[in-house]
């Protein structure tokens, strides 16, 4: 259920409806609009009790109105919520009218790969330095990554760069530590109903972003959203990632119309990842633009200085020179949906001293 409380409500109105609704068995969660203050109720109750609370509820003279939300998730649906949902990641806004670009190595192989890759993505206008510390690998005799070593450099990659850290946690005990890291923790695939790890992820206060499970369905990727978002934060980014279908020309199925569909259902902003998406790289700068056009509010993208030597990825990894070209051919399809980009730099700007003259 939600309550939408009428404009100007005061502080006392919204604690008399949250201490109804905890009276009753719910949890609340509060959230102030530019023009009105939204209550979400959650939990279970009798539907008897629940039918006589709406009524009481749509009683009080400073009640709009009392909704039942049918849906299995709440506190990330429209319903719950209209605006699309601001998180808030250093300098940058990810869900505003600026896209956001998170570029970098599958994984952190050394200290002079990460240094040299963020530098390239910084130069050519990502705003978000990603990297893997922890790799989920298929099989257990592929390279893991270099774990809290890998932590390490990504920090000092962030600090030669100004790039803020997006990376993964894959298990509960490291998300404390990872937290201290990273600006945006990221959930993989194969974890996207691991839910004590959705839990604490949720507890660690830091954004998360969320990647669609590799056979999930919208409604199972939005529902593990509510997870962290019952923990009280609200700053999740969801990811479309690709999904497994019988196709085997593609690493994966990007799935375009899932962006399209959770933004419709949900107030989260949405990212796409054409790099996991399609597993080729040929293919990866069309599926990326086409994920703008339709709405994407970011992508998430492998980058490698030289991915023919890629620890992991390599195949779907662009060059640097290749992500440039991606970010150059990004404006144009940004500005036909009325998008724009931070920090794209003009050509004349990427040219060498020697080119210039």
């Amino acid at each position: 259920m939600i309550v939408v409380l009428r404009y100007g409500a005061t502080d006392e109105e919204v604690q008399q409806v949250c201490k109804m609704l905890e009276e009753a068995g719910y949890k609340s969660a509060v959230w102030r609009g530019v023009e009105r203050t939204v209550i979400g109720a959650i939990g279970v109750i009798d539907e008897e009790l629940k039918t006589r609370l709406i009524e009481q509820i749509q009683s009080l003279p400073f009640v709009e109105n009392a909704i039942r939300i049918l849906k299995p998730y709440k506190l990330v649906s429209r319903e719950w919520k209209q605006e699309t949902t601001l998180i808030s990641v250093r300098d940058k806004i990810i869900g505003g009218e600026h896209l956001i670009i998170m570029a970098g190595p599958c994984s952190v192989e050394s200290r002079e790969q990460i240094l040299e890759t963020a530098k390239g993505v910084a130069q050519h206008g990502a705003d978000i330095l990603r990297g893997g510390a922890f790799k989920p690998r298929t099989s257990p005799h592929t390279f893991q990554g270099l774990g809290y070593e890998g932590l390490k450099l990504l920090k000092e990659a962030s600090e030669a760069t100004g790039l803020p850290i997006i990376t993964e946690v894959m298990d509960t005990r490291d998300v404390e530590i990872v937290s201290e890291y990273a600006d945006i923790l990221q959930i993989g695939t194969r974890n996207m109903q691991n839910f004590s790890l959705l839990r604490e992820a949720g507890q660690s206060g830091k954004p998360v972003l969320l990647k669609r499970g590799m056979s999930s369905t919208i409604e199972e990727w939005l529902q593990a959203a509510e997870y962290i978002c019952i923990e009280g934060n609200p700053n999740v980014i969801l990811c479309e990632r690709g999904i497994r279908t019988f196709e085997t020309y593609t690493r994966n199925t990007l799935d375009i119309s899932a962006i399209v569909a959770a933004k419709q259902l949900s107030h989260l902003p949405v990212v796409a990842d054409p790099s996991h998406g399609t597993g080729r790289r040929d293919m990866v700068i069309p599926m990326a633009l086409a994920a703008i056009a339709a709405g994407a509010d970011g992508l998430i993208l492998e980058v490698h200085p030289n991915p023919a030597k890629a620890l992991s990825d390599g195949a779907q990894s662009l060059t640097i020179q290749q992500f440039g070209e991606l970010m150059q051919r990004l404006e144009p399809i940004a500005a036909a949906v009325n998008r724009k980009l931070y920090n794209l730099p003009s050509k004349f700007e990427l040219l060498t001293a020697a080119e210039r003259h």
